[in-house]
């Protein structure tokens, strides 16, 4: 029964998926970019899904559960990035039309900055990204259907077999639908997994009270109230410092000039509906401890630290707490989010390397059609290796969702060191670009794997941000551009380019609202054993006046422009 609602839920959205995209044009501007006809809902659904994989299903509640809420720092803070896309940097990418993030690196510096931070992109998503989404995805999967009793194998082949299935159907997704497809899938995974994931605390307050929900909400902030902070100290994952260092700069890197990302923003229908999508996401981020993080806690309380590895955590409770007849659904929905980071990542893969390796390189003037081929071609081979990888990853120590931010510090610092430079500066060459990237690539592997300095590798990744950015100014003033860059006064998207007129006001909203999530989530409030009343009504006027200021704001502004 369980084996036959998850075919059924998962063929439902399949086919719904195909349905509503079987009449597309079969064109580049089509495969890539659904048209730029994406609507708020979809953007919104498609950013999360895509970002919401079994890699934090499994590895931010692992987190929880052997330590406490600091983790939350990877995902709850990613509202600041999205905000500062929202506002600033969404207007820029659709007025210059870019398909693709390393476009802009080659408008800005040069052609051989574009190739260069292409294959880093490529390099991640191939190597890191797509292979840790399909290794934790695999590994919630075999745990939770059983799959080694299933089929009377080990855990290492129920795994190969479980990675390559998630790989070939997502695949499929991805490499023939194109990404209208992948964001069709990822808005009806979307709202599925909402459900889905929410069944799960309330399951397990409910197993944790011996049946009263109440009594498990009481146990959880009544007892081991240090793990309710979200402040961690410095043996904690995530020391409280590293918020305002390298964690902040990689969220920067994540939701701002990700390509895997911002594909589905650069698709708008509008410039509103692409920041109404992105401020959608935001509110969803806002949430996400309750599916990220209470789960590991509740599993803390129920199984102490008898787990063989902290990876275990969320697929174990799932199945302890979670009545049999909901299993096949909450399997769907957790399959849906595997496929959405997989095919997403697989899409935008194909796209860059299409885009920014083979058409300029070895044929700018290919046709839609062969292009198309071209990034199937491609993105079968980038689902083949990701698939051969996926299962080495369990050999990994220091649980996985770590371990692969570790990895990422590679590129995701210099990627945002030279998109900020690119629009904070109008001189700064590309040569003067690739020695930074060069050198923070060096450094970075000397100081964290040579070295093996004994801070936290967030700071190093900080550190060396700054690195870029000054590094850049110094060589910037030895190699310079001919002729200072300026972006092109033309609109190249063909979409309206008007902002949402409440842009500025959901944004403060959500600001204040990661704000309030802290302070809940430290000595003053849930790990200080007290009570919420007294700060959730400071917050309420403080936001009331924070709305208040900007709508004075927005009035004068009107004003001036009349005049």
């Amino acid at each position: 029964m369980i084996f036959i609602s998850f075919v059924l839920i998962t063929a439902l959205i399949a086919f719904i998926s195909w349905f509503k995209t079987k009449d597309e044009k079969n064109n580049a501007k089509g495969y890539f970019l659904a048209g730029r006809g994406l609507t708020a809902t979809v953007i919104g659904f498609s950013m999360v899904l895509t970002s919401l994989s079994t890699e934090q299903l499994v590895g931010v509640n692992a987190s929880s559960y052997v330590s406490n809420f600091s983790i939350i720092a990877w995902t709850v803070q990613s509202i600041i990035p999205l905000c500062v896309l929202a506002i600033y940097l969404l207007p820029r990418y659709l007025k210059g039309g870019f398909t693709t993030i390393p476009e802009f690196f080659e408008e800005r510096y040069d052609k051989q900055t574009r190739e260069i931070m292409s294959a880093l992109f490529l390099i991640a998503y191939t190597f890191i990204m797509i292979p840790g989404a399909l290794y934790s995805g695999a590994i919630a999967f075999t745990k939770i259907f059983n799959v080694e009793a299933m089929f009377g194998v080990s855990f290492n082949v129920a795994l190969w077999g479980v990675v390559w299935l998630i790989g070939i159907i997502g695949g499929i997704y991805a490499i023939f639908g194109g990404l209208k497809a992948v964001a069709v899938s990822d808005t009806l995974n979307g709202f599925a997994l909402i459900i889905g994931g929410a069944m799960i605390p309330f399951f397990a307050l409910k197993y944790l009270g011996e049946g009263s929900i109440v009594k498990g909400i009481d146990i959880v902030t009544t007892t081991h109230l240090d793990k309710l902070t979200a402040w961690g100290g410095v043996t904690d994952p995530v020391p409280w410092t590293t918020i305002f260092t390298g964690i902040l700069i990689v969220n920067f890197f994540y939701w701002t000039t990700n390509q895997a990302i911002i594909q589905r923003a650069l698709a708008a229908k509008s410039l509103a509906e692409g920041q109404k999508g992105i401020l959608y996401a935001g509110v969803f981020l806002l949430f996400l401890p309750f599916m990220l993080n209470v789960p590991g806690l509740i599993s803390f309380h129920i199984f102490g630290d008898s787990l063989k590895t902290i990876d275990l955590a969320y697929p174990v409770l799932v199945s302890k707490v979670l009545p049999k007849p909901l299993l096949g659904f909450f399997t769907a929905c957790l399959f849906g989010a595997i496929l959405s980071t997989f095919n997403s990542f697989i899409n935008s893969a194909a796209t860059l390397f299409c885009y920014d390796i083979y058409k300029p390189v070895f044929k700018k003037d290919i046709s839609d059609e062969d292009l198309i081929k071209i990034a199937k071609i491609a993105g079968t081979i980038i689902a083949i290796i990701s698939m051969i990888i996926a299962p080495l990853l369990q050999y990994g120590t220091g649980g996985l969702f770590l371990l692969l931010k570790r990895f990422a510090g590679f590129f995701n610092i210099p990627i945002v060191a030279l998109v900020t430079v690119g629009f904070l500066n109008r001189t700064i060459s590309g040569k003067a670009a690739r020695i930074v990237v060069f050198l923070h690539i060096i450094l970075y592997y000397s100081l964290v794997w040579i070295f093996k300095i004994q801070i936290n590798f967030t700071h190093v990744m900080g550190g060396l941000f700054i690195f870029d950015i000054v590094a850049m100014y110094i060589l910037g003033n030895i190699f310079k551009r001919k002729t200072p860059y300026v972006q092109s006064v033309k609109n190249k998207s063909d979409v309206d380019l008007t902002s949402w007129k409440y842009v500025r006001e959901f944004s403060a909203f959500l600001i204040i609202g990661l704000v309030y999530l802290y302070t809940v989530l430290s000595p003053m409030g849930l790990a200080g054993g007290n009570r919420l009343g007294k700060i959730t009504v400071v917050f309420i006027i403080l936001m009331i006046i924070i709305l208040f200021i900007i709508n004075k704001i927005k009035k004068n502004e009107i004003v001036k422009t009349r005049r």
